[in-house]
């Protein structure tokens, strides 16, 4: 069967059909399937963290032929049911297809009964054999598949409230609009975030903040133009980062601060293009890195040009820039500016 309601999701993942023998977890969104995942994995066994009731497997076993249906195959040391738990990252192939042949056998009652099948995925397309297996045998009431769609806003705004409720704190509604907008659309990445607010407004402390605080805890303001400093340089557009170079300089801020705007900026870049690497799609890991939707354009393009390798090219020079404004009596602005002009210059070689 397959589940998308949030309310069947939520009553499956409380209480599980006895019957159920396999579960795919898959979607763009990784942390949200790894946090379904592992409420489920609580309810299949009761330390999912036991090496004895619970194999942990990846891509490489899952190509590695029999190892798969011999972890479905073996029976609990303590005579419980237990938990084959596989966690597809990054590349299928092989995986994918041990994974649906795998899946198979054990919904057929080839394995052992009382295993459970636990499966994490990427993004899944039509076309993939262990989606295709895992909906098949949905039909038979044995295995549900459980794609991991982005939240929509509202359930964003829940997460919020649910969150910062739990340690006695809150925000005002324009304050949860504005949370809702800033948080990358990675259900794992948002949780951190929510968690590091907790403690900025003091667990359990009754506070609520408004728009005005989250602008302290985001730097949104003063950090702005540095921000669109090394957004512009990235993107090979000189003057415009010069221009927002000398606000930044206006607003008090100096050479290091560039630096490491610029660094964050490359680290983004380096984070998105792993993901795309390993199959996940431009717009999911622009998302998922934390990029703001109104520069997400913007940013998918400078993806396209640049890329990892000539990224480890650019990095030496970032920390080498970084040290030198650390250097007593350096001209940090002049450091930073040379650096935003050799970014720049790459980006244009790149045809930015």
């Amino acid at each position: 069967m397959i589940i998308t309601r949030r309310p069947d999701i939520e009553r499956f993942l409380k209480s599980p059909d006895s019957g159920i023998r396999a579960v795919l977890f898959y979607g763009r969104d990784a942390g949200m399937v790894r946090e379904r995942a592992d409420m489920l994995a609580k309810k299949i066994v009761a330390d999912p963290d036991d090496p004895f009731d619970v194999s942990a497997l990846t891509n490489s076993d899952a190509e590695s032929e029999g190892t798969l249906e011999s972890a479905l195959s073996a029976q609990s040391m303590t005579g419980g049911r237990r938990l084959v738990r596989l966690s597809l990252i990054g590349e299928k192939g092989g995986a994918d297809r041990a994974a649906a042949a795998a899946i198979t056998a054990h919904a057929n009652g080839e394995l052992n009964p009382d295993a459970f099948f636990l499966i994490e995925a990427g993004n899944l397309g039509r076309d993939s054999a262990l989606r295709k297996a895992a909906e098949a045998r949905g039909i038979e009431k044995v295995c549900v598949v459980m794609p991991a769609y982005e939240d929509e806003p509202g359930d964003v705004a829940r997460l919020i409230r649910e969150g910062l409720a739990a340690d006695k704190v809150s925000l005002t509604n324009d304050a949860v609009t504005l949370l809702v907008e800033r948080l990358p659309r990675d259900r794992g990445v948002a949780r951190q975030e929510i968690e590091r607010l907790a403690l900025f407004l003091g667990p359990g402390s009754g506070a609520q903040g408004d728009a005005s605080l989250l602008t302290a805890f985001f730097g949104v303001e003063p950090e702005a133009s540095l921000s669109e400093a090394a957004n512009d340089a990235f993107g090979g557009r000189l003057a415009a980062a010069q221009g927002h170079l000398r606000r930044a300089r206006a607003e008090g801020e100096g050479g290091p601060a560039t630096v490491r705007a610029a660094g964050m900026h490359l680290a983004k870049l380096r984070k998105a293009l792993t993901l795309m690497a390993g199959g996940t799609d431009a717009t999911a890991a622009a998302k998922a890195v934390g990029v703001f939707w109104k520069t997400e354009k913007e940013f998918l393009r400078q993806a396209r040009a640049w890329s990892l390798a000539e990224l480890d090219k650019l990095q030496p020079q970032v920390l080498a820039a970084d040290r030198a404004c650390k250097t007593a009596g350096a001209p940090d602005d002049l450091i930073a500016e040379r650096l935003v002009l050799t970014i720049a210059g790459r980006a244009r070689a790149l045809r930015l």
